[in-house]
């Protein structure tokens, strides 16, 4: 098959050396035939495997391919090795082979492709070094997984969360917490943000190893990253309070300054002081009213204040992006009339609204919720609407009350329609958080788009601003964000209150899980003290 493809190659070059008349292959030509090469075919047919998980037929065709002289390239060999490290339970199996089996045949046959990548002098990269380190965890080797990333590292390839996954799974189930916390460290190092699965990891491993420290630093960290957490980390959680280890730890007296102190710091719901106060949990799973009070133990959790200047920073990068992915004299002109419109107490996702809970779109639903925007308004200004310019122009838009509703809310300077080929997120997003005021939409703010702020400022903000609508037989009414902040807080007396990921029912209470000390100070004891001692 090697020697065909070099045939016709020379074949072409006597071709044109002989003066015949070529034709430059179009785009489209050029894609069938590199479809159609020999590497091309095997690249197919390989992804055919991926998807069906056929670990024996892609070493199958991985053998006819060295015979036959084809030459692999960098994707033929990552997904052979994706391939070979998968789990049992991942691949497909047949009458004759076991998933064990299967996976175990991967695995032998992976090192091999990979040493023989090496030797063709195939320049790995990021995918590489990671399903690599995938077949030295599956053979329970997770120092092999750790020494593969760093010779990653060494070799200038940025590694990314998934690359360190491996080696920390493969430690945290040895229960080597030393190791698991040395590949943590070189995340950190390497500015890579874990995620829940890798901190519920870490937590897991560190309550087994009775690390009351990693355990209160994991806590922190799962705070600042996720605020909610998944069913299977809260039990982790419940574990570690419900533990007679955790009955023993604890300052039995603190400084209530340096609480005092570590609130005012952070914004207020957690202080960083450690553990405060001894004796037995008291572990209850429980709700949180509407104002923020713990139904066990009558703890009012806070509202967490956000700094006015990662704000600023945020709008800042708000507008880069929104540049870079929308037409820029369109979001600069936007960005200019804002200014001389600006600024509003409240911002309308108007197509969200006009369609919430309706099968057509609404002007009518539309201006109910503006109108009750303005009531709670400081100023009893209208809102901002934020509508595309087919919406403004076309479709319901064309009745006469309609008509007269939109020019009289252009008259007003509130309606501002969004050209032509623009995504209109980038516009209410930005204005509410330019504005810094409330937002009205039901997006759950969950696509690319959002992913792409890549901050964890965001869900903060969104909480703080957020206002959705909710439908009911006496129309549209208003659901306003939370008085407190839905997110892990660790209280002035030492307890802590968990919260936990619900779906996108607001109907549905949020569970939390609530862990108290018997005996503890309360949060007006703490300022009282702390008052006192300063003189005050």
């Amino acid at each position: 098959m090697g020697t065909l493809t070099a045939k016709t190659a020379k074949s072409r070059d006597d071709d044109f050396s002989k003066g015949r008349s070529s034709i430059k292959l179009s785009s489209r030509a050029r894609r069938k035939a590199a479809q159609e090469s020999p590497e091309g075919v095997l690249q197919s047919q390989l992804n055919q495997c991926s998807r069906a998980g056929d670990v024996v037929e892609a070493l199958h065709l991985y053998d006819e391919a060295r015979k036959m002289g084809v030459i692999l390239n960098l994707d033929h060999y990552n997904k052979l090795l994706y391939l070979c490290s998968l789990s049992p339970s991942s691949v497909q199996t047949d009458e004759n082979m076991t998933g064990a089996s299967v996976s175990h045949l991967g695995l032998e046959r992976g090192f091999e492709i990979f040493q023989q990548m090496l030797n063709d002098r195939v320049q790995p990269n990021e995918a590489t070094f990671t399903n690599a380190a995938r077949l030295a965890a599956a053979k329970e080797d997770p120092e092999m997984a750790f020494e593969l990333l760093k010779q990653m590292k060494n070799a200038a390839i940025a590694p990314k969360l998934r690359s360190y996954g491996p080696a920390l799974y493969g430690f945290c189930k040895r229960g080597d917490a030393e190791k698991a916390y040395e590949v943590d460290a070189d995340m950190i190092e390497s500015g890579i943000v874990a995620e829940e699965p890798e901190l519920s990891a870490l937590l897991e491993i560190s309550v087994n190893a009775k690390n009351e420290d990693k355990v209160y630093e994991i806590l922190h960290r799962l705070r600042a990253t996720l605020r909610q957490v998944s069913e299977s980390t809260l039990q982790i959680i419940e574990d570690w309070f419900n533990s007679e280890y955790a009955t023993n730890i604890g300052k039995k007296n603190w400084d209530a300054n340096m609480v005092r102190e570590g609130f005012v710091r952070g914004g207020g719901g957690w202080h960083g002081e450690g553990w405060l106060g001894s004796g037995q949990w008291k572990v209850v799973k429980t709700h949180v009213n509407d104002d923020g009070m713990c139904l066990s133990c009558g703890e009012k959790l806070v509202s967490i204040d956000i700094d006015p200047k990662e704000t600023e920073n945020f709008a800042a990068s708000l507008s880069k992006l929104a540049c870079e992915k929308e037409a820029k004299a369109n979001f600069n002109h936007f960005q200019k009339w804002l200014e001389r419109h600006g600024p509003f107490d409240a911002v309308v996702d108007g197509a969200n609204v006009g369609l919430a809970n309706v099968q057509n779109f609404s002007f009518y639903q539309l201006n109910s919720v503006v109108q009750k925007l303005r009531q709670i308004s400081p100023s009893k200004r209208l809102p901002l609407i934020i509508l595309h310019v087919n919406r403004v122009n076309g479709g319901p838009a064309q009745s006469p009350n309609n008509r007269r509703l939109i020019e009289n809310w252009k008259q007003n300077g509130v309606l501002y329609a969004t050209p032509q080929g623009s995504n209109d997120d980038w516009y209410w997003l930005y204005a509410a958080v330019s504005c810094k005021c409330l937002l009205l939409t039901n997006d759950e703010m969950r696509d690319h788009l959002f992913q792409l702020l890549g901050s964890s400022f965001f869900p903060r903000w969104k909480e703080k601003h957020q206002v959705r609508i909710s439908g009911s037989s006496r129309g549209a009414s208003l659901v306003m964000p939370p008085r407190y902040s839905i997110v892990i807080q660790e209280s002035a007396n030492g307890s802590w209150h968990v919260p936990t990921v619900t779906s996108d029912d607001h109907e549905i209470p949020r569970k939390w899980l609530c862990a108290t000390r018997s005996r503890e100070k309360s949060l007006h004891d703490l300022w009282t003290s702390a008052s006192s001692s300063d003189g005050t």
